[in-house]
């Protein structure tokens, strides 16, 4: 796991590495020596004999980590992070103390560094989030620092008060340590009761007293004093803007997705580190890059996931057409692209449209293509052993699985994820619509679902789809945020989640459940009443507090985002192949502000975003796609999910025979292990619910069996997040 990590204190040495030596006669202000020369400290300096700083093991600084700055507000680089991934920049050698700092891959020169450096000084930080790429970008301006967020949650910051001022990160998990943080119960409550909701969330992390700061936000630091300020615009009337072209905010789109794969390609290429064993030598049946894969290794170079689907096969398509070389360290300009295709042989059915159509794909010259074949061995919540995330997240029961069609694919791989929370509408937005009085819009959606339940075997009901999604999206449009919040809130509180249907949720009765301003989550029905009880406070508070937007459709889709972003980052965690790294250029910031132009008259059009990604193939010179490209991909697989569940049922039920979150009092041991049972035996279960208990289990059992820490050089006791354990919960006698 990559992080940075600083802080910021009222003074300008307070015990830690990186601290202001010599503050004594003789010295100048603000931390200069005569003359004007910098001064010495920490461990950057512990080489001079005079320093304070040579004393630097008494003193808290992060294990394995480099100095990108130090006193007196240091930052630290900590992890495997490659060289071309750091940069540093100076407004002027003069003044050491006015620089940034961005970590990530950014497709920014030098020069506008600096010049954005120069506007970020001024104040104008969105400067800082124009540029291609994934990145997280830091300020110092003299005793001010700036961290920035970015727009969809993936790179997210962290802060928690320290030592009379204020520690940040752009990882949970450290800043826990640093303070020995206790868990927060509410916020594992609110994960599992309504993971889409940020009320309910709020800016909490699973650990007490370690904050994050939302999405588009930035945190200011001065002196220790913090502030969270806003930079990018919002409108937050419920009167929509006048709506922009389609065709110029299609080729906004366009131009974003190329300018994101371009800044991957042009970055500098990274071998490898290969692992022992090393390669034994020719094997009977295996070649190179079997032999590889087989040793979990990524190939040189770049490749990308060829699903089937539009958004992997947009990012393949691109980056094996721009110039450059995507291929191997030394192949000549033009090499293949590696693309990376999974094939399910335990649930071969109903996928084979999308491996026909990924075949088609694979077929253009500057694609090699690799299919990853696997059977039980590859099934959903096999091997549950892994790496501890900074936070839970579903995608830990299913990290084995991605983890080894990732170990046949590059250094540097493409993913699609984010695609659809970034382009496609919410079902909310048929409200924003009435809101402005744009109903003629409704009608090819509201047909679409009409058509969709007629597939599905009732034709008698689709009559009535477009008469009740209708009214569903004019009572959205009519029902104020606290309203919407205090009805989520009544229905926690009565019992309103643990109803369930008993047949499977189809496109009609999802979007009908969308239409709302908050909904329980899958597994909200397996909570305990007292826990239910908590996040609905959390809900009803939060109902005093004015949203960013007061368009249903706008702020779902935002919340929605932010989830998948968060998602994202634990799947990185989770699945991480060593010498990999994973890049989803729809999570990008200048991705994302493309597509929040789109007018929502286009988005809730059905397969808007397939014929969106279709353009932007198409102004490219890709004019040849596959039958059936951009059809809805069935996911989840919830015939593999059903297999994995019943192979692995004997480990399920020994994992919740006293599960922690039963300690916690989060729910009944009994309870979800009828429902681990009844899922194996194909009753009708929320597969999505269950993952997300599954998950949160492991990663507790991963934290508290955790034995080391993020910091180091402290006389005093190791500093460990969850010193306790789990606080047992006591149920209130009644």
């Amino acid at each position: 796991m990559r992080w940075l990590v600083g802080w910021s204190s009222i003074a300008a040495s307070f015990g830690t590495a990186g601290r202001v030596s010599g503050q004594g006669p003789g010295h100048g202000p603000g931390g200069y020596g005569p003359g004007g020369a910098p001064l010495h400290g920490g461990i950057a300096d512990a080489a001079h004999a005079a320093d304070p700083g040579a004393d630097a093991e008494r003193t808290v600084h992060p294990v394995g980590a480099q100095l990108l700055w130090g006193d007196p507000d240091p930052l630290w680089a900590v992890g495997d992070w490659r060289p071309d991934e750091i940069r540093t920049v100076t407004a002027d050698p003069s003044d050491p103390f006015t620089r940034l700092a961005v970590l990530g891959c950014c497709g920014a020169t030098d020069a506008e560094l600096r010049r954005a450096l120069y506007a970020a000084r001024g104040g104008a930080l969105r400067h800082l989030t124009q540029w291609s790429g994934s990145y997280t970008a830091v300020v110092q301006a003299g005793r001010r620092i700036t961290v920035v967020g970015d727009l969809a949650g993936a790179r997210p910051v962290f802060y928690t008060p320290w030592a009379s001022g204020t520690a940040y990160a752009t990882a949970a998990l450290p800043l826990a340590d640093l303070i020995e943080a206790q868990l927060d119960i509410g916020h594992l409550a609110a994960l599992l009761a309504c993971p889409d909701s940020p009320e309910a969330l709020g800016d909490g992390t699973p650990y007490a007293g370690v904050r994050r700061i939302p999405p588009g936000h930035a945190l200011i630091l001065r002196e220790g004093s913090r502030e969270i300020t806003g930079y990018e615009q919002v409108a937050s009337l419920a009167v929509a803007a006048p709506e922009s072209d389609a065709d110029r905010a299609v080729e906004g789109v366009r131009e974003a997705l190329v300018d994101a794969v371009r800044a991957r390609l042009t970055a500098p290429r990274h071998a490898p580190d290969i692992p022992p064993p090393y390669d034994p030598g020719p094997v009977p049946g295996m070649g190179p890059a079997d032999r590889r894969a087989a040793r979990g290794a990524p190939a040189p170079g770049v490749g990308a996931d060829l699903s089937g689907g539009s958004a992997s096969a947009t990012l393949a398509l691109l980056a094996a057409g721009l110039p450059g070389a995507p291929g191997s360290l030394t192949s000549p300009a033009g090499a293949r692209l590696l693309a990376v295709t999974f094939n399910d042989l335990a649930t071969p059915q109903g996928r084979e449209d999308e491996m026909e159509r990924a075949r088609a794909i694979a077929a253009d010259p500057r694609l090699h293509h690799v299919v990853v074949a696997a059977a039980a061995e590859a099934l959903p919540y096999t091997d549950l052993d892994g790496p501890l995330t900074d936070e839970p997240g579903p995608s830990l029961v299913f990290a084995a699985r991605e983890r080894r069609r990732l170990a046949a694919g590059a250094a540097d791989h493409f993913t699609g994820h984010g695609a659809r929370q970034v382009l496609d509408a919410h079902p909310a937005r048929m409200a924003d619509l009435l809101m402005d009085r744009r109903r003629r819009h409704l009608l090819r959606p509201v047909a679409a679902l009409a058509r969709s339940a007629s597939a599905a075997g009732a034709a008698g009901e689709s009559l009535l789809v477009p008469l009740t999604v209708y009214s569903a999206a004019r009572r959205l449009a009519r029902t104020t945020y606290r309203a919407g919040m205090e009805a989520a809130a009544a229905r926690l509180r009565e019992g309103g989640a643990t109803e369930r249907s008993s047949r499977s949720s189809g496109p009609v009765d999802a979007s009908l459940a969308a239409l709302t301003w908050s909904r329980p989550g899958p597994a909200a029905g397996w909570l305990t009443g007292e826990a239910l009880a908590e996040v609905s406070i959390r809900l009803s508070a939060a109902a005093g507090r004015p949203p960013l937007s007061l368009r249903p459709g706008e702020a779902r889709a935002r919340s929605v985002l932010a989830r998948q972003a968060a998602d994202h980052r634990v799947f990185e965690q989770a699945v991480e192949v060593r010498s990999q790294r994973l890049h989803a250029p729809f999570l990008d910031n200048q991705v994302v502000r493309a597509a929040r132009a789109l007018p929502e008259s286009l988005r809730v059009q059905p397969g808007a975003r397939a014929e969106i990604l279709r353009s932007v193939l198409y102004s490219a010179g890709v004019r040849e796609l596959p039958p059936g490209w951009g059809a809805t991909a069935h996911t989840p697989n919830e015939t593999a999910t059903r297999l994995g569940l019943r192979a692995a049922l004997g480990d399920l039920l020994d994992l919740f025979a006293a599960p922690l979150l039963a300690d916690a009092g989060l729910i009944e041991a009994r309870v979800v292990r009828q429902a681990l049972l009844d899922a194996a035996e194909g009753r009708p279960v929320p597969l999505d619910g269950l993952a997300e208990l599954v998950s949160m289990e492991l990663w507790l059992h991963r934290l508290l069996a955790r034995r080391g820490t993020c910091w180091t050089g402290t006389s005093a006791a190791r500093r460990r997040a969850v010193p306790e354990g789990v606080p047992v919960h006591r149920p209130a006698l009644s």
